[in-house]
């Protein structure tokens, strides 16, 4: 039995199929959904059924917004991030 491929809804037969996310793909057709770029079965990342290269593009439309970790509590936004980068340690 045949299945559809999930990009471009053609058949995919056995010998040209690549199983990824509970699909059956074609080799070729199985892309970053931002760039474009072809990825291999299970070395890729996966927002609503579809899939995504890690960097940059996963990262880049769900990853962290500019947000780190205040090691002092509580959240820091981007410009923080930014002052230890050029500064170095907070009250130096």
């Amino acid at each position: 039995m045949t299945s559809k491929c999930p990009r471009c809804e053609k058949p995919v037969f056995f010998a040209e199929k690549v199983s990824s996310l509970g699909k059956n793909w074609h080799r070729f057709c199985l892309k970053c959904q931002r760039c474009n770029r072809t990825l291999s079965a299970g070395g890729h990342a996966e927002h609503d059924g579809m899939p995504y290269c890690h960097k940059p593009c996963y990262a880049t439309l769900f990853g962290p917004k500019g947000k780190t970790h205040n090691p002092f509590g509580g959240v820091q936004h981007h410009f923080v991030l930014i002052y230890f980068t050029v500064f170095g340690e907070l009250g130096h």
